[in-house]
């Protein structure tokens, strides 16, 4: 069978796309995913999404891990999966879709996809680093010299070692630039290696910064490897609501794949 993909980024970021509203994509099938995203033998992404039909919503995200298997939230492949859907014309400026962790609203602003995240309730602050989920699972921990950095090392460390080591932790490395500027680089955990750019990330070291006092702002910048992310949000006595991360999103090139 034949099958059309799309190939979306947001600051660096990669995904393939595919519209699966038919139900025909084998979703079981992890050795077809993990081969599509493979950077020498397949197409090559970070991860690989279906956009379905969904009862109370406008579609449905599917979201895989390039290692094949479905996985937590995406923040920045739902954000490409936004402007996915737009590009079908299954919505137009506005949307409330369903991921794995419930239902996203979003919106779209030119080239500017903004997702609005789940509310935060808890973070854990230890000496020499933070722990929360922001749909999915971040150790944030602030490093110098960000540049030079061994992310893929470290990284690899604490993804599997203890208390991780169950079920994985993404490892984000973080150097305050500005009062309401950090750059991070990520390692995530299903694609195992560092990426250039991590929507939940970016959260998550923009609601780490602030629970710590790096920062008094509350609309964040955050300088990824791809790119410029934003992350706004509100403080509550229960935590951190209204949370919305934005960026670029775009499409790169399309074709079709036999399975």
């Amino acid at each position: 069978m034949e099958q059309t993909f799309y190939k979306y980024q947001g600051t660096g970021n990669d995904f393939i796309l595919i519209d699966d509203r038919a139900n025909v994509f084998p979703l079981k099938d992890v050795s077809l995913v993990a081969r599509l995203c493979d950077r020498r033998f397949g197409i090559g992404a970070d991860g690989l999404i279906l956009i379905q039909n969904a009862a109370t919503s406008d579609f449905k995200m599917v979201y895989f891990n390039a290692d094949g298997n479905e996985s937590s939230l995406c923040g920045n492949g739902a954000r490409c999966t936004i402007a996915f859907a737009n590009f079908l014309n299954c919505i137009e400026d506005k949307t409330t879709f369903e991921a794995v962790d419930g239902l996203h609203s979003a919106h779209i602003d030119g080239d500017i996809i903004s997702l609005q995240m789940h509310d935060v309730s808890k973070i854990q602050a230890f000496e020499n680093h933070t722990f929360l989920d922001t749909g999915s699972p971040h150790h944030v921990e602030m490093v110098e010299k960000l540049k030079t950095f061994d992310v893929y090392g470290n990284g690899k460390r604490i993804r599997e070692g203890s208390p991780y080591y169950m079920t994985g932790t993404n490892v984000n490395f973080v150097e305050q630039l500005a009062k309401d500027q950090f750059a991070i680089r990520t390692y995530e955990r299903g694609v195992e290696d560092e990426t250039l750019s991590c929507g939940t990330g970016a959260t998550a070291v923009a609601l780490a910064m602030y629970e710590n006092k790096k920062t008094t702002a509350t609309k964040i910048k955050i300088n990824v490897q791809g790119g410029v992310l934003e992350i706004q949000f509100e403080v509550t006595d229960k935590g951190y609501s209204q949370i919305f991360l934005s960026g670029p999103a775009e499409q790169v090139y399309s074709g079709t794949f036999k399975f």
